[in-house]
């Protein structure tokens, strides 16, 4: 997949929601419909807690993050009060972005993906045959 924009310099926020978006439409419709309500969401970085949480050395271990229960476990007898949330890290893809030379528009997209597949609770292995697919669509 190629970016619509090359960016050279990096994206407002703003920018970034709209890449994601962009990004997001391209994935596959039979992942896509199933997403639901999962609410995604653009910060600059993890917040402490998840830093803690997730045991992180530094904010830019960390592109993306999944909270929520995945489908697999969700119960109709206990609903989650909670919304589903995808979590984009813009300044730690940002840097990946910058360290790999890679489009933006793909590294986001992995991003999604990956994290979408934590929602389906989707191992390393099945995403990783989800992005093949998506890429060849």
């Amino acid at each position: 997949m190629t970016s619509l924009r090359r960016f050279t310099t990096a994206p407002t926020i703003e920018e970034f929601e709209a890449i994601a978006a962009r990004a997001f439409d391209t994935i596959p419709e039979e992942l896509r419909r199933h997403v639901g309500n999962v609410v995604i969401q653009v910060e600059e970085f993890p917040d402490e807690e998840t830093e803690q949480e997730m045991k992180l050395e530094s904010p830019f271990d960390i592109l993306g993050l999944y909270r929520g229960i995945g489908l697999p476990f969700q119960s109709m007898t206990q609903p989650h009060p909670e919304p589903e949330m995808i979590y984009l890290y813009r300044r730690p893809i940002l840097d990946y972005w910058c360290e790999t030379g890679e489009e933006l528009t793909d590294v986001i997209r992995h991003v999604l993906i990956h994290e979408i597949g934590h929602h389906f609770g989707f191992s390393d292995d099945d995403m990783e045959a989800l992005e093949q697919q998506a890429e060849e669509d």
